[in-house]
């Protein structure tokens, strides 16, 4: 009988398991839904570092440093960075404004910095005086204008909060660097955690945010990070992101400045710059941005492998948004008006790799977004689905024939691109869009190998996997070499590689293996944040990235190799 008992208890417990965590995951994607949709979102880097803009006692930080790093990088002492908020007084800051103008680009949400890793909140807070009331002349509340001006104008917001590293209220600092102010040495973080973090958390979730975005996890253990999850468990509507620490995963996963080669996670987002020299804060010597086709083409991406592009402005210190940077977010939005319809509320293509570019779809529609424009004319996808109508979203009028077989539809294009950037083919099919190749990333968490890793957690096989991770060699090689062995031969026809964070790589080669001979597949100067190449079908078992030489130590966030179409 008590074997009876047990045993129907244990199914209770099983059942209920599954119930809670069904019930769970459908809560999560019932809170994700708006955030899904959207698609695109404007990030905000503003504090005191806009004033200085990179720039301190005639010493700049290096070109690929962020003006945000500026008290870290030139090694600003407390004091001295506290009189710089003294001057602090962006009286050109209006809410209203930065709002409306993010709603007309197209951004379906707004994340701002509340504070960054200098310490210094935009918002008034009891917990430290270090903040744009208590220590500028400014003395408004940044957070709260611009919460009021979202609802108003029913755009989201979330709130960026810098949990562990704080450079001036008793926080951590990445890397564990020499402390550069003896004030601020000798630091308890348990002691931070809880007279600044926690009261700090409660006063932003005030605002009533519908995201807080953290962001650099160091020395947040799962009792520190308890302490706030405990908090956010009264606000199960608020999205967060992954970068608690202390093994807290979040709610979507944050590649940053690099595109995954494939999708990366459920829910994620990609926050890029529009800085070329990939800086989040304010420099007074940025002049060189990122083009609205380089914007546009990375959003493509994103949105094709079904993420969220956050694309960061950094305000000056008036309060104003560099002239240039709002000129190309209004390129974007020009095209958007035309094919947004392919972007907002989209999901993720069927396709991991397409030879002319990408994909989305939404209901029974197939976007195909054409980025390379084939010379005779004719492009082919691996679609089971039945299509009934082709058109162009920027010419509806235009004829398109197409015919198609059991493996492919097979499209005429016109002899030019109707756009230059991205010309987008609507698809209508007969229900879902199912592709006609049940694999083509034969890759992904295969055997990897190295010519070395930095750390346990620079391993090679990050560069493999759906996840976010980067491979790093030992940190005093510039030439290195990065290995893939897909288990059996495969007939290959593309690569993807994606540096993170910059462009290291300054030669290289992609190698394939026959016998105990390496052959060169192909070889180049720069890799960057994202390289696709196709070539000839090459059969071959082992595929390696040999680096010849770079400017600094290499990092690899992605490397997936694609069958032959």
């Amino acid at each position: 009988m008590k074997k009876i008992i047990f045993s129907v208890l244990l199914i209770a417990l099983i059942i209920s398991q599954n119930v809670l965590q069904a019930q769970s995951v459908t809560n999560l994607d019932t809170k994700m839904q708006w955030w899904k949709e959207a698609r695109y979102g404007m990030f905000i880097h503003w504090g005191v570092y806009a004033l200085p803009a990179g720039v301190w006692n005639g010493k700049r930080t290096g070109d690929g440093r962020d003006g945000a790093w500026l008290v870290r990088d030139l090694k600003v002492s407390l004091a001295d960075y506290k009189a710089v908020a003294a001057k602090f007084n962006p009286t050109d800051f209006n809410a209203d404004a930065w709002v409306q103008f993010a709603k007309n680009v197209g951004f379906k949400y707004i994340v701002i910095t509340a504070k960054h890793h200098d310490g210094f909140a935009l918002f008034p807070s009891k917990a430290s005086t270090f903040n744009i009331v208590d220590a500028t002349p400014f003395k408004r509340d940044v957070i709260k204008e611009l919460a009021v001006a979202c609802k108003k104008q029913n755009i989201k917001l979330g709130l960026y909060y810098s949990q562990a590293q704080d450079w001036s209220n008793g926080g951590a600092n990445y890397g564990n660097d020499a402390w550069w102010d003896e004030s601020q040495k000798n630091r308890d973080f348990d002691k931070y955690i809880d007279s600044i973090v926690v009261p700090q958390v409660k006063e932003i979730l005030a605002y009533e945010p519908d995201i807080i975005w953290w962001d650099t996890p160091v020395n947040m253990t799962k009792e520190r990070a308890a302490k706030i999850q405990t908090i956010l468990a009264n606000y199960p509507n608020i999205i967060t992101n992954n970068r608690l620490g202390g093994s807290v995963g979040g709610d979507f996963g944050t590649p940053e400045q690099y595109i995954p080669a494939t999708s990366a996670n459920k829910y994620w987002e990609s926050c890029l710059t529009t800085s070329s020299t990939n800086t989040w804060g304010f420099k007074s010597r940025d002049s060189v941005w990122k083009s609205a086709t380089y914007l546009i083409r990375s959003m493509v991406d994103i949105v094709s492998k079904g993420g969220n592009l956050l694309l960061n402005v950094g305000p000056d210190a008036q309060g104003n948004f560099p002239k240039s940077v709002m000129d190309t977010l209004k390129a974007i939005n020009t095209w958007l008006k035309t094919n947004g319809e392919s972007i907002y509320a989209s999901s993720a293509s069927p396709f991991p790799y397409l030879s002319f570019g990408k994909a989305t779809q939404k209901n029974n529609v197939l976007y195909l977004h054409i980025l390379k424009w084939p010379a005779d004319g004719k492009i082919k996808i691996p679609l089971k689905t039945e299509v009934t109508k082709a058109t162009f979203l920027a010419a509806p009028k235009t004829n398109i024939s197409f015919t198609s077989d059991e493996k492919f539809v097979y499209i005429t294009l016109p002899k030019k691109p109707i756009d230059t950037i991205a010309t987008v083919l609507k698809l209508d099919i007969k229900g879902s869009a199912i592709s006609s190749f049940a694999n083509l990333v034969p890759s992904i968490n295969k055997t990897a190998t190295a010519s070395s890793e930095e750390t346990p957690n620079n391993k090679a096989s990050n560069a493999f996997d759906t996840k976010s991770g980067v491979w790093r060699p030992a940190k005093d090689q510039k030439a290195a070499w990065l290995q893939v062995d897909l288990g059996e031969p495969a007939s290959i026809g593309a690569i993807t590689i994606n540096e993170y964070a910059g462009s290291n790589i300054k030669q290289f080669a992609i190698e394939y293996k026959v016998g105990e001979e390496w052959k060169i597949l192909l070889e180049g100067k720069t890799v960057g944040a994202t390289f696709v190449a196709e070539f000839v079908p090459i059969k071959a078992q082992i595929f390696r990235l040999n680096i010849l030489d770079a400017s600094k130590q290499p990092q690899i966030s992605d490397m997936q190799l694609f069958f032959a179409e």
